[in-house]
């Protein structure tokens, strides 16, 4: 199936479903695209005001649907209503809107723009619209058969997305983007005279004839309209084609289309986080929005956060090893989804998890509590006995020569002087009350030797 013809079934498919499932909501709020393909005679329609404009819209995207010609097409007023975004319920004006449609008539010639026509050049003028009926709630509809031809024939040029047309609220920014699609390619229109502009929607007052009021009130809204709401951005450049006056009398205008993403918020404010959570969290390149944008009418907001979400949830079980992108465009391709079973399976899995770490957590902390007292004590124990050994010190350098030298005698006879002096290969008879303090590591020994006689002594 080529791209247009799934295009049409898709809109065929999803279109009313759509007006039922939006409730009131107007056709400018949907995030999936409804239109059809159009062709580029249709671009360049003059005297035809916004509401007639969507008229004639949704007329001609109800024919494209069809796979062949009617005579008469037959649909729902109030879904009709909503195609062309008609939120009144004013019956007159709805007449009259119809009524201007039905007076516009479109030409077509093949005479070339910089010479008169001649009788051999060929000339056509058509109503864009037949008769209209309207009662019990339906609306019957015919459209001239030249222009039912080039609405359902194989030509077609560009895509009209009636969810971006009916978003405009100015006529003059809805006829500029009508002219411009045929361009939009080349990124360039063709220069065109601002007095054939002029006429786009109709009468307007007489200071639109002076370029210094045309352009504040009615091109510059305009452009500034096109480029916030719908997927291409506008500018333009004149100049005074004339050699004799400075008055500006030719326009062009130079187009880009936005990158998809750009488009996508443009035309989808309210899905403005889901699609910079692909963006950014995800990184989808411009290719695969793309793919996002076309198939929009099926991949809702739900389906797209559906694929997110299972795609965070293979993260987090590392189970996406390779590009979460790539992942995540074929869960929302095929829909997947976690089912609740498998949600109750992890968390249960989850919670049996943390209870083991929490355990470990415990143990560990009992081994550190118990690690710290016994290191606690360890320095408790240190510091006491330094204190002994400093108080032993200090009785033995404040006692009398006889006591001292007792001191000294009694430690070098005992026991733990003896296997003290053998690991320092030192004799008992070196030493003195003078110099015991003198060494080291034998002082620190002493002192405490000498603080345990004054326990023993009750001093």
């Amino acid at each position: 199936m080529s791209e247009d013809s799934g295009r049409r079934t898709t809109t065929q498919q999803m279109s009313l479903g759509l007006f039922e499932e939006m409730s009131g909501q107007p056709i400018s709020e949907s995030t999936r695209e409804i239109g059809f393909q159009r062709n580029n005679v249709f671009v360049a329609i003059n005297g035809l005001g916004l509401s007639s404009r969507r008229f004639i819209d949704a007329a001609y995207f109800i024919a494209a649907q069809e796979p062949v010609p009617h005579e008469t097409y037959d649909v729902d007023l109030n879904y009709f209503k909503w195609l062309m975004r008609y939120e009144s319920r004013n019956v007159r004006h709805l007449q009259s809107v119809i009524k201007e449609a039905q007076r516009v008539l479109i030409e077509v010639t093949d005479t070339p723009p910089e010479r008169a026509p001649s009788e051999d050049d060929q000339w056509i003028s058509e109503q864009l619209m037949g008769s209209v009926k309207i009662g019990k709630g339906r609306i019957q509809f015919r459209i001239p058969p030249l222009m039912l031809r080039h609405i359902t024939g194989p030509e077609k040029h560009h895509w009209l997305n009636l969810c971006i047309t009916a978003a405009f609220s100015q006529t003059f920014a809805r006829a500029i983007y009508d002219y411009v699609q045929p361009y939009v390619a080349a990124g360039l229109t063709d220069w065109i005279e601002l007095d054939v502009m002029r006429r786009w929607p109709g009468k307007l007052g007489s200071s639109a004839s002076e370029f210094k009021h045309f352009r504040p009130k009615y091109l510059d809204p305009a452009v500034k309209q096109i480029n916030e709401l719908s997927d291409i951005d506008v500018s333009y450049e004149t100049r005074a084609d004339s050699g004799t006056s400075r008055k500006i009398n030719k326009i062009r205008f130079r187009l880009k289309r936005k990158d998809t993403v750009a488009a996508m918020l443009s035309r989808q404010p309210d899905a403005h986080d889901l699609l910079l959570t692909l963006k950014e969290e995800f990184g989808l390149s411009n290719k695969q929005f793309d793919v996002i944008a076309e198939h929009r009418a099926n991949w809702t907001d739900e389906r797209i956060q559906q694929a997110i979400e299972y795609t965070r949830f293979r993260l987090n079980q590392g189970k996406v090893t390779k590009s979460p992108a790539g992942y995540l465009m074929k869960a929302l391709s095929h829909n997947w989804q976690v089912s609740e079973a498998e949600r109750k399976m992890v968390a249960i899995q989850s919670e049996r998890a943390a209870a083991v770490d929490a355990e470990e957590t415990a143990k560990a902390a009992v081994t550190t509590a118990v690690k710290q007292s016994i290191a606690a004590r360890d320095e408790e124990a240190r510091a006491r006995r330094n204190d002994e050994v400093q108080r032993g010190r200090e009785h033995f350098e404040s006692a009398d020569e006889k006591t001292r030298k007792e001191l000294v005698r009694l430690y070098t006879a005992s026991q733990a002087g003896k296997l003290m002096l053998r690991r320092l290969k030192l004799e008992a008879t070196a030493l003195s009350d003078a110099n015991i303090l003198n060494h080291s590591d034998l002082s620190w020994y002493f002192g405490q030797f000498v603080y345990g006689k004054l326990k023993q002594t009750g001093l």
